[in-house]
């Protein structure tokens, strides 16, 4: 990577008339307004089907695209849906302006995406199975999306036979909607000079496509339930860890079959993004193994991963170069490292983490390798207003110290200090250029309910982006 800076925005965030933010002319307008703003990179959250509370990383497919995130706007322009009818009218007034309301999106305005998936089936049949054919994914993920349709959205497990053909070219046209309508925003970005950033998550949901059509590969019972769950062991933030529930990897499986299922997964998504942030990287060195039916993950214990077996086969996909971000935030161990480091990927800087009081914390910009990416926050912490609002005032004064005085703004003020770093990258969560508090909080590790859903009013201002162009040019890390 070149010395450079971005903005962590999930399309979800963006504003909109329809409920919920989406890939379509908000999303073209954000990755030109970086543009103006000298930003080289857009990172976003993974771009798959959320569950029932809206986390995109606990998605039904490793490699479709979310029906949510298609733009309305762009299927009235392609003549898929027409302004004025009922479904679409009804839709528009009755979406709300605020917070994303997932059940919304899901109820009312997924259905109204559906109504355009059926007239691209009558309209180009023959576009949608050459999608098909020319994506070895797309099957698996339809016959799957339409036999749980046709279950009551019920686990694969507890399927009944039977499957819904006509559903099945529906989810085809559904994923040829979204490759279209992303390829217009590849293209936007492009003309921006912006790169887009993506998410790997580590697991994948127990009832997803992936693991109905691939259990050898997946620790299962003989029902095709986990017998163990992923999570990490207690800390500071969390006294009983946290168990997520997604199964955990049979790697010798994974490995007989030369990792062929992550090859095509880190493969197709590097077909939609420039580089690829891998969530959990510590899982791959070793993942913290928890009971199904344990009631936390107290118990758990650490269980070896592939490690360079499967980073070797994944440089190999790559042509021997891997663009991609290790996520290695929580327990790192010199092996993590090492790993890590063997294949030159650059690791995460935190700097909310930063000032516990280690005059050399790794965190701190004075430590940061330059082949590292410093991030004020992530999506996963509190936004730096709500940070700075709630930590002591001798961690305050520590920050005061090492930034030569403030903090009347500590949002930009950590930016500042982020853009300013070693580290090659420097990324800030959209909340923290607009200076916002923990009511704009996107995800808080462990709470169920109430996440995923902050967003835009409105498109970030144009004096915003001189601002940042500013910070980003004194820095040395303009476009």
């Amino acid at each position: 990577m070149q010395r450079s800076s971005g903005v962590l925005l999930h399309p979800t965030s963006l504003p909109g008339r329809w409920g919920g933010g989406d890939i379509g002319p908000e999303a073209r307008t954000f990755t030109a307004w970086l543009g103006r703003a000298r930003q080289r990179w857009w990172q976003m959250l993974p771009l798959g089907p959320v569950d029932g509370a809206g986390s995109p990383y606990n998605s039904p497919s490793a490699f479709a695209g979310s029906p949510a995130l298609l733009s309305i706007d762009d299927l009235i322009d392609d003549g898929l849906l027409r302004a004025d009818e009922e479904a679409v009218v009804a839709l528009e007034k009755d979406a709300p302006d605020g917070p994303v309301d997932h059940r919304f999106v899901r109820e009312r305005r997924v259905p109204v995406v559906r109504l355009a998936a059926e007239r691209l089936v009558e309209r180009e049949p023959d576009a949608v199975r050459a999608f098909a054919d020319t994506n070895d994914w797309a099957d698996e993920w339809a016959r799957f999306a339409s036999q749980k349709l046709a279950n009551g959205g019920a686990a694969w497990w507890e399927w009944a036979p039977g499957v819904d053909d006509d559903r099945i070219a529906e989810e085809l046209a559904l994923q040829l909607l979204f490759a279209r309508q992303w390829a217009r925003l590849r293209e936007a970005s492009a003309a921006a000079g912006v790169g887009l950033i993506g998410d790997l998550p580590i697991f994948v949901s127990a009832d997803s496509a992936d693991v109905a059509n691939h259990r050898e590969l997946f620790l299962l019972g003989a029902d095709g339930r986990p017998e163990v769950v992923a999570g990490v062991p207690p800390d500071a933030f969390s006294p009983e860890g946290q168990k997520w529930g997604m199964p955990l990897y049979d790697w010798d499986a994974n490995a007989a079959e030369g990792y062929a299922w992550w090859r095509s997964r880190l493969a197709r998504l590097l077909e939609r993004v420039d580089l690829v942030r891998i969530d959990h990287f510590r899982g791959f060195e070793a993942a913290w193994h928890v009971d199904a039916d344990a009631p936390d993950a107290t118990g758990g214990r650490w269980v070896a991963g592939p490690g360079a077996a499967l980073f070797d086969a994944l440089s190999d996909e790559c042509g021997g170069t891997l663009p991609v971000i290790a996520e290695d935030l929580g327990v790192i161990t010199p092996p993590v490292e090492a790993l890590r480091d063997g294949f030159g990927l650059p690791g995460m800087r935190i700097l909310q983490f930063a000032f516990g009081g280690d005059p050399n914390h790794a965190y701190l910009p004075h430590c940061h390798p330059e082949r590292s990416v410093v991030y004020t926050g992530t999506h996963d912490n509190q936004t730096t207003v709500g940070w700075w609002q709630t930590i002591g005032d001798e961690e305050k004064a520590r920050v005061r110290r090492y930034l030569g005085g403030g903090t009347g703004d500590p949002a930009w003020d950590l930016l500042r200090l982020a853009w300013d770093a070693p580290a090659e990258l420097a990324v800030a969560p959209m909340q923290d250029l607009l200076s916002l508090d923990d009511s704009a909080r996107f995800n808080t590790p462990g709470q169920a309910e109430g996440n995923w859903a902050w967003r835009l009013a409105a498109q970030p201002s144009d004096l915003l982006g001189g601002r940042l162009a500013e910070v980003t040019l004194r820095s040395r890390r303009a476009k």
